[in-house]
């Protein structure tokens, strides 16, 4: 069986996507892809990200609304806005907000 490669961000951290204009926090991580291949086929082949590598599962938000989202890293940056996710799902995953660390501190026993 393959290795699978190690996840790049972590649980709490705030991460943008890098071709659509979202961003989001992390509240949760498989280590590769583990959704339906109905969604998976949904994507354009075009944008279709490999299955074997971590995806992240965002409380995510636009200029628009706050949503859930579920992207690859392959898709994803390290956000440099250093504000608070205003989802209004966070406070249920999270306490506090480090702007120095750009994260949040998940709640007791929430962690992965």
């Amino acid at each position: 069986m393959k290795a699978l490669p190690p996840a790049k961000f972590s649980i709490g951290q705030v991460v943008k996507h890098r071709l659509f204009s979202f961003r989001g926090v992390i509240f949760d991580v498989d280590p590769e892809f583990n959704n339906t291949e109905e969604w998976y086929q949904s994507i354009p082949e075009s944008a279709r990200p490999r299955k074997d590598q971590p995806f992240y599962h965002l409380l995510a938000e636009n200029d628009e609304t706050e949503y859930t989202a579920y992207v690859s890293e392959q898709n994803l940056l390290a956000d440099d806005v250093r504000e608070p996710v205003r989802h209004p799902q966070v406070r249920e995953y999270f306490e506090g907000y480090d702007a120095a660390r750009n994260s949040y501190r998940p709640r007791g026993g929430m962690a992965h």
